[in-house]
């Protein structure tokens, strides 16, 4: 039985190569040519008409290669097109490829490779030339070298946050909260440190944790950790501050029944560096625990997201100023004036302040000056261990 005609359209601006395609085409008897076009939109009317087997389309002519084989295919989806242009760069290859193509042949190859190529096309093959194809291969390998290096670095990621979660891998700290007037320690804050290599700081513990996509189990693991040391009946009324993102709290119903603890002795701090996509959302997974008694804080202001519109929108029982502002304080205006500022918000409406990061007397000097009740940092005393951090300060001059 004699095999069916392979019908060709032939689709480039240059007249004097059609003709010459042309002739190739015409020379084998088993193909024949269906048509000519010297544009994309000639191309693709032509396809529509005739519907052939195969289209050897110009990569660069006008209209563009792309824009003329994504027209073919859609407008005679049984065609085949071969993508046959002087540039064998990568960004062709893989612009003709995308639009639809299934070869790619550079206009210097050999008669017979481009009728093998027409050949392989109406049979549903594709075929690129040696150097197309040897640059194909190239970025194929360089590709999978790249998903195997990702996925390594993934994997490696998954290890690592899974020896963070080990029991005994988090060590709690804590700092105290301190009365600035009274010297008394009214609370302390947690804070978590990594006992596992490679040494780093917490910081990056939770990073990676955020890239692996389970920052809410790395964060509730640690204040897991703090919570178990903070069970001393002789701890009394100092309360237990802790920190949360945003999102941890939304993705974590029933917080009031998650600490264990009496819901006024728990300061839930939500750091103003991490930004709100849904402050009623946000509002709704605290309802429960603020109403029991449990307490907010917004941790860093001054420092991060649009401080007054995240205060504002969190109705914060606790404000504490960010070290940025508390640094210097005592000899920059600027920052006692924006200090000075967040104390007269915070009296007027009946929240707490606490300045973070005292590491002077002078600056404790001047945030008492400037009606500051509460601070914490190394000149009071450096994070350690909870008998540590409750020891009594001696008297603040």
């Amino acid at each position: 039985m004699k095999e069916a005609t392979i019908r060709v359209i032939l689709v480039d601006d240059d007249r004097l190569l059609r003709e010459a395609l042309a002739d190739l085409v015409r020379s084998r008897p088993d193909l024949a040519v269906a048509g000519t076009a010297g544009d994309a939109r000639s191309a693709v009317e032509l396809a529509a008409r005739e519907r052939p087997t195969v289209a050897l389309v110009d990569v660069k002519m006008p209209g563009g290669g792309p824009a003329a084989t994504r027209g073919i295919v859609e407008a005679s989806p049984g065609t085949r097109v071969i993508a046959l242009s002087v540039f064998d760069d990568r960004g062709s290859v893989r612009s003709m490829i995308r639009a639809g193509a299934i070869g790619y042949i550079v206009k210097n190859a050999p008669s017979a490779e481009i009728i093998d190529a027409i050949r392989l096309a109406a049979s549903g093959l594709g075929h690129l030339s040696a150097g197309v194809a040897a640059d194909v291969v190239r970025e194929f390998a360089g590709q999978l070298e790249r998903e195997a290096r990702v996925a390594e670095e993934q994997e490696s990621l998954r290890d690592l946050i899974d020896r963070a979660l080990e029991p005994g891998a988090i060590t709690p700290v804590y700092q105290p909260i301190v009365d600035l007037r009274t010297s008394r320690i009214i609370g302390v804050e947690a804070l978590a440190r990594f006992m596992i290599e490679p040494s780093r700081p917490p910081d990056a513990w939770f990073h990676d944790a955020a890239t692996d996509g389970r920052s809410a189990e790395l964060e509730i693991a640690a204040i897991r950790a703090a919570l178990a040391a903070f069970d001393d009946p002789a701890l009394g009324s100092i309360y237990l501050s802790v920190n949360l993102s945003p999102q941890t709290i939304i993705e974590s119903p029933a917080l009031d029944a998650f600490f264990a603890l009496p819901p006024e002795q728990i300061v839930l701090e939500v750091t103003e560096h991490a930004p709100v996509a849904d402050y009623d959302a946000l509002a709704a997974a605290l309802a429960s625990f603020r109403a029991a008694g449990g307490r907010l804080a917004v941790d860093d202001a001054g420092a991060g997201f649009a401080s007054l519109r995240h205060i504002l929108r969190l109705e914060p029982d606790v404000i504490k100023i960010d070290l940025s502002l508390t640094r210097d304080v005592d000899t920059d205006r600027r920052k006692r004036a924006l200090t000075a500022a967040f104390v007269t918000f915070a009296t007027e409406l009946g929240i707490s302040i606490v300045a973070e990061g005292i590491e002077t007397a002078s600056e404790l000097s001047a945030l008492r000056g400037l009606g500051v009740a509460n601070g914490q940092g190394y000149f009071l005393r450096k994070p350690t261990s909870l008998h540590q951090a409750v020891e009594p300060i001696e008297a603040l001059s």
